[in-house]
């Protein structure tokens, strides 16, 4: 039986399901943790002899990559957490508040988090995991959630081990240790943190406030934009301003505006009602999810492109240059086709013919202007942009439909 204070915590369906003011809030650390992991990336594509080639610029991209899915990890489930639970309940006020904090020491510690802040890093992130899931599993009693916290107690547990371990091994053992760790930690989430005699979670959180969610993953990508502007903006203001940078810097801003305007052109508004019209909104959610991740990392390496235009603007594109200029933007439109695959059961030619001109261009782009490469892609996502616009014109807006 549901305790009473169990039940108090939990969110109610006849709740408004927007997001509230505590999750905005809560966002505002990741605008500082995403401008720390592009500022990483920059590093990766400038650092000696990695920005000569695209492979092993690549190879350097792992190592942020690692921070980035860990912060995604945290994210995903605190936006999770108050789809389930009250956010004006104050026990959950203090969660997110808490989360919040421990979110703002990983950002702090990722300029160092594979070197000496490596246990600061990992020490926090399970922390989190850990400290967050035992709350659940100690108020719940009752209640189904109670369940599925302590089966996912058990794998964060576990995964504890690899993250903390790694924090003091060396360089190649330590990536190794927490990719294992990442591993864990998504493979749990997507399994339903399954244990030998326990059996699995089966409750998923789109199930329940699919609106909720839809609409907190439209304010990360906000935040992940905000990011784009408060990076290039700041990158102009390190040099002197000159014609060619205050062109980066409008070339900047008019590729944000346009990754906005193909993220919010119709599948970007109703994902809440195609998660409602599914005949498995887990799964359909889970899409969303990946799909989103995707579109963020893409905006990220795109803000980097952007930030190394301001760097040198007539200078010769290296290889892993292009490979950020380019290649986020095809990133973004990678994840964007997934999710309009995940709103209508199809993907508009636009954007795969997007992503294949980015990357057939991408070997002639070596060498010229940064500020023509960028240019270019630009002009790649203008044209998807125009594309959406054209065929939308005199056309009714088209409802959901969700795959089957």
């Amino acid at each position: 039986m549901t305790t009473n204070r169990a039940a108090n915590l939990l969110r109610k369906r006849e709740s408004p399901q927007r997001p509230t003011f505590l999750e905005l809030f809560f966002d505002l650390v990741y605008v500082f943790a995403l401008t720390r992991i592009v500022h990483e990336l920059v590093l990766d594509y400038t650092r000696g002899h990695v920005a000569e080639t695209l492979t092993t610029t690549l190879s350097e991209n792992g190592e942020t990559l690692l921070l980035l899915l860990a912060l995604w990890w945290i994210w995903a489930q605190t936006a999770w957490t108050t789809s389930r639970f009250d956010p004006f309940q104050p026990a959950i006020q203090v969660v997110v508040v808490a989360t919040m904090l421990g979110s703002l020491f990983l950002a702090v510690a990722i300029s160092g988090a594979l070197a000496e802040t490596g246990l600061l890093f990992a020490g926090t992130y399970a922390a989190i995991q850990v400290g967050r899931t035992l709350f659940f599993a100690l108020t719940m009693r009752g209640h189904i959630l109670r369940r599925v916290n302590m089966l996912a107690l058990v794998w964060f547990g576990a995964s504890a081990v690899p993250w903390l371990t790694g924090a003091f091994a060396p360089e190649l053992t330590r990536n190794l240790l927490w990719t294992l760790a990442l591993a864990i930690d998504y493979l749990g989430g997507r399994l339903g943190w399954p244990v030998p005699r326990l059996g699995r979670a089966r409750e998923s959180p789109w199930a329940v406030a699919g609106e909720h969610l839809a609409e907190r993953y439209w304010q990360l990508v906000i935040v992940a934009l905000g990011e784009t502007i408060l990076t290039s903006g700041s990158s102009l203001l390190r040099g002197p301003i000159v014609a060619e940078r205050t062109l980066a810097l409008t070339l900047s801003f008019l590729t944000t505006v346009l990754l906005w305007r193909i993220y919010f052109y119709r599948a970007g508004q109703i994902l809440g009602e195609a998660i409602a019209a599914s005949a498995d909104p887990g799964r359909l959610g889970r899409s969303a999810e990946i799909s989103h991740l995707l579109m963020v990392a893409g905006i990220l390496a795109t803000s980097a492109g952007s930030e190394l235009v301001l760097m040198d603007p007539t200078g010769q594109a290296k290889p892993a240059w292009v490979g950020a200029i380019l290649g986020g933007p095809a990133l973004y439109l990678a994840g964007r086709s997934l999710f309009e695959y995940v709103a209508f059961a199809r993907v508009s030619r636009p954007r795969p013919i997007g992503i294949l001109v980015l990357a057939g261009i991408a070997p002639v782009m070596v060498g010229r202007p940064p500020l023509g490469v960028a240019a270019a892609a630009a002009a790649v996502l203008l044209g998807v942009a125009v594309s959406d616009a054209i065929r939308a014109h005199g056309r009714p807006l088209e409802q959901a439909s969700p795959p089957r």
